[in-house]
């Protein structure tokens, strides 16, 4: 049995116009990205220029493809890689509340009793659908990248990388990536990332980076919000198994920052 590690990346969407309106998206609207999202996807991809990349993952949603086609210009390890849309990454489905006033959702979850973006709206998805899904995303891709990259030569202690030294909000586009060969860009959306997140940390025991706070690291990601994590993956039989998770930085926006 051996272990090798990978990073995985994960990246929400530039802003939409619906975004700048207060309007809550979900599924039903496929809004390409407003200006300041093309500008934000593009200070995404001047912060990630240098970083090598090996797969591309995305929504197949038109704002999470444009954001990704962005950072891939900037790039030249995409060059030559596929960018693979993903229906099992789309954005939460928020069912009624789809195009109505965001406050007009945060006062119905308040008058359930609930918070969100964990509400759950009529005919829209719960919390534990949309972890369903990623969970079948998360098996396809470790699957995939295990089989493309996986080196029986590789470590095969089950250690983690130690915690990254930087802030969890701001620092390099190449903190966590020294002598980690393999690494996902995965581009989704922000309700969706809250579900990952929180996957991650409740059930996977995600070690997070040094500084972090609970409000933060379950919070909205802003858009282009920018999260690494170091995942183990162990090879049993003819399966590839994460058996170990880190986050190096987690909602980092300061890419954004630096453009205005």
């Amino acid at each position: 049995m051996y272990k090798n590690k990978k990073r995985i990346f994960v990246g929400q969407s530039g802003e939409t116009q619906y975004n700048k309106d207060g309007l809550l998206q979900g599924q039903a609207i496929d809004a390409p990205l407003s200006e300041a999202g093309l500008q934000q996807a593009e200070a995404a991809g001047r912060y990630l220029a240098h970083v090598k990349f090996t797969n591309v993952f995305v929504s197949n949603m038109l704002r999470a493809k444009q954001t990704t086609e962005t950072i891939m210009k900037h790039n030249s390890s995409c060059s030559a890689l596929e960018m693979v849309c993903d229906p099992l990454l789309i954005e939460k489905s928020f069912g009624i509340a789809e195009g109505r006033r965001l406050q007009d959702v945060k006062d119905m979850a308040e008058a359930a009793g609930q918070t969100f973006p964990g509400f759950t709206p009529p005919g829209g998805e719960t919390q534990e659908q949309v972890k369903m899904r990623f969970k079948e995303f998360l098996e396809k891709m470790l699957q995939q990248i295990g089989a493309e990259h996986f080196s029986e030569r590789g470590q095969d202690d089950s250690s983690l990388p130690a915690p990254s030294q930087t802030t969890p909000t701001e620092g390099k586009a190449d903190d966590g990536v020294k002598d980690i060969p393999v690494h996902a860009l995965v581009v989704t959306h922000g309700a969706y990332m809250c579900v990952v997140v929180r996957y991650f940390v409740e059930e996977l025991h995600c070690h997070l980076p040094l500084g972090s706070d609970q409000a933060h690291v379950f919070s909205l990601s802003p858009n282009t919000g920018l999260c690494r994590f170091i995942i183990t993956v162990r090879k049993q039989d003819d399966e590839f198994i994460l058996s170990g998770i880190r986050c190096v930085f987690i909602h980092r926006g300061d890419h954004v920052k630096r453009r205005s």
